[in-house]
């Protein structure tokens, strides 16, 4: 979805937008999939009341948005050959971060995993910044990448050499790109959200150096912050 207005506020990859739907009382949290001086497109997936309707608005219509939530990721750590790791609705923030990191002279390397060939979007976009240094990984090995099928976890496929890292996904795929990434790296999380801007307190979450609340102080965590739930 593209939405025309005023992105002043999302000044950094990996922040997001909350959308008030009508007859929902809470807003919907979604992240920036790509941003410019007056536009700004997301991407989503159908699985509940909240994006079933949004999905159904129609083109023209105004909607009602908090924008330029949470942190965002920090474009300043990435060195020369920076590495990003998404997985499933964890993959759209990681597009503008690509074309940041691309733009201040870095050369990404990307390794996105989907569950299946039928849930795989957005290859082009990333292909059109990073080249072929993007690869595509599939749980049941159905989609056909350069070279072959490659089927497994992001984790089974990630570069020899990297100077930083930036991931989002499902929190199992995070805990696996915790143990198997050898370099410092930041990680977004998700989390239900009541306000969306740190007043309710709800989606707070301990880390190393105290609690922290996701909508405000993250969603975006340092490798070094993070403390796993058993």
């Amino acid at each position: 979805m593209r939405l025309e207005g005023d992105t002043e506020a999302i000044t950094a990859p990996g922040q997001f937008v909350n959308i008030k739907l009508d007859g929902f009382y809470l807003r919907r949290p979604i992240s920036v999939f790509d941003c410019d001086g007056k536009t700004l497109s997301i991407i989503y997936k159908v699985v509940g009341r909240g994006t079933d309707a949004l999905s159904k608005t129609e083109p023209g219509k105004e909607l009602d948005l908090l924008t330029g939530l949470g942190n965002g990721y920090d474009i300043g750590a990435a060195g020369k050959r920076p590495l990003l790791i998404g997985g499933g609705v964890g993959v759209p923030p990681l597009y503008w971060l690509c074309k940041k990191l691309a733009a201040q002279g870095a050369m990404p390397q990307v390794v996105l995993g989907f569950n299946s060939a039928k849930d795989v979007f957005a290859v082009a976009e990333f292909r059109a910044v990073a080249g072929p240094d993007v690869k595509i990984v599939t749980v049941d090995g159905s989609y056909s990448d350069i070279g072959g099928c490659n089927k497994g976890f992001v984790t089974d496929f990630l570069p020899a050499s990297y100077t930083y890292f930036y991931t989002c996904g499902p929190e199992p795929m995070l805990r696996a790109v915790y143990k198997a990434t050898s370099t410092e790296g930041e990680f977004s999380f998700e989390e239900r959200m009541g306000c969306g801007f740190g007043a309710c307190m709800g989606c707070s979450c301990k880390t190393v150096t105290g609690y922290k609340r996701i909508c405000k102080d993250g969603p975006v965590l340092k490798k070094e912050e993070i403390l796993w739930k058993n």
